[in-house]
């Protein structure tokens, strides 16, 4: 039995456990990532939901070695909700490198399977560039996030929107902060 074979069947039997330790790493990045983590269902918890089935897509692309191409779905799924969020780039992306780290320690830990470690090399190489597409789509979606705010303000329709429009939100978080700078 070669050796791609081998570290196959060692993804297919740990599949379940690095997704799930993926998936609760980068909900963990979320002020209410109790409730993300908990809630299984993809309506009462989109995020949840999304960020598990994009993940869960990723790592099947990752793990038999797909074209990175392929990584566009998934990642854009999870970009996208991470833009809206504002996270820093840095905290948007970071959750898609630590695969690597999870898949290591997991195998390292299977007695069967732990001289598979070595063989990572195509696998984390996938990762990092699933890390850059991951980092080129988070752009693309603030950017278009922000043309979307600009639209808004050119049209004036932010008038005409209540408070818990993205722009009206940020028009009013940009008034308190100066206020702040005022008060000292």
């Amino acid at each position: 039995m070669n050796l791609e074979i081998k570290l196959d069947e060692a993804f297919r039997n740990h599949r379940e456990k690095i997704v799930d330790r993926w998936v609760n790493y980068t909900l963990s990045t979320y002020e209410s990532s109790s409730f993300f983590k908990k809630e299984k269902d993809k309506f009462a918890n989109p995020v949840g939901g999304n960020i598990r089935e994009a993940l869960e897509s990723l790592f099947g692309l990752l793990a038999r070695n797909a074209d990175p191409k392929e990584f566009v779905a998934p990642l854009e799924q999870i970009m996208l909700i991470r833009a809206i969020q504002e996270f820093a780039a840095s905290v948007a992306v970071g959750p898609i490198h630590a695969v690597k780290h999870i898949t290591r320690e997991i195998l390292a830990k299977d007695k069967e399977r732990c001289h598979l470690v070595q063989e990572l090399y195509d696998f984390e190489f996938a990762v990092d560039l699933a890390v850059l597409a991951a980092f080129d789509l988070y752009m693309q979606c603030r950017e278009r996030l922000y043309q979307v705010r600009i639209q808004e303000i050119k049209t004036g329709n932010y008038i005409l929107t209540d408070s818990k429009c993205p722009t009206n939100l940020l028009k009013t978080n940009i008034q308190e902060s100066i206020k702040a700078v005022e008060s000292h």
